[in-house]
This record gives structure tokens, sequence and C-alpha cells, in this order.
């Protein structure tokens, strides 16, 4: 892709809040784009400012499958469904242990598995 056009999709796609995209481009691309950093809007600027941090950091980004993985843990959360919450716990146990991960749990989610003793929240 040329740099003309990958920078226009990706204040294209931050401008239009389909940050998904703009994030995925940004990774595609971090190196290109840290050198031509003044070229994107100020938004789009901040966003890979934001994903170079976490990389440099250490974060992985979490694989849709672990998204989803969260996503059933918050809803039984809301329903207060312990024992699919339970099971959901036991066969995904390393993914509570990630610390970019307990950023995408709900406030329900949270309480719960606090006192559950499955996270720690210190």
């Amino acid at each position: 892709m040329i740099l003309q056009e990958l920078i226009t999709n990706i204040n294209k796609s931050v401008e239009s809040l389909e940050l998904s995209i703009a994030r995925k481009y940004i990774e595609e691309n971090i190196e290109i784009l840290r050198e031509n950093k003044t070229l994107l809007n100020s938004n789009a600027r901040e966003l890979l400012t934001f994903i170079a941090n976490r990389r440099d950091d250490g974060y992985e980004q979490l694989t849709r499958r672990e998204l989803l993985v969260i996503q059933a843990i918050n809803t039984s959360a809301n329903k207060f469904d312990l024992r699919e919450l339970k099971r959901i716990i036991s066969d995904n146990s390393m993914l509570l242990v990630r610390k970019d991960a307990l950023d995408f749990l709900n406030a329900d989610a949270k309480v719960i598995l606090e006192g559950m003793k499955a996270i720690n929240q210190s």
C-alpha cells in the first residue's frame, strides 16, 4: 500500500470512528507510520502513540477468541450465572492472568471474579 493511501485510509477510519480498522492498519505498518507521524491527523496520531506504547510495554493484542471469552464472562456476570462463569474461568484461566485482559472486563465481572479470588484488583 502506498504511504499516502495508507495515511488517507487511517485518517478516514479514525474520523468515522472505525477504530478497529484504523488499529489494524496501524499495527500492520507501525514502523512506517512512526517515521511519518506528522502526516496523520491528531486523533490518528494519538491512536498510533497508544498502540506503539502498548506494544513497547510488552502487551500483546488480544485475539478474537480471547475477546469472545471476555464477552462471555461479562455476559455471565451481568446475568449472575455463577455456574457458567466458573466453567468459562476453568477453561480459560490463563486469560485472567493477563493484565490487559482485565481492562476489558465490566464492573460486575470484576467484582464477582475478585470475590471468587479469580483475579486480584490491587
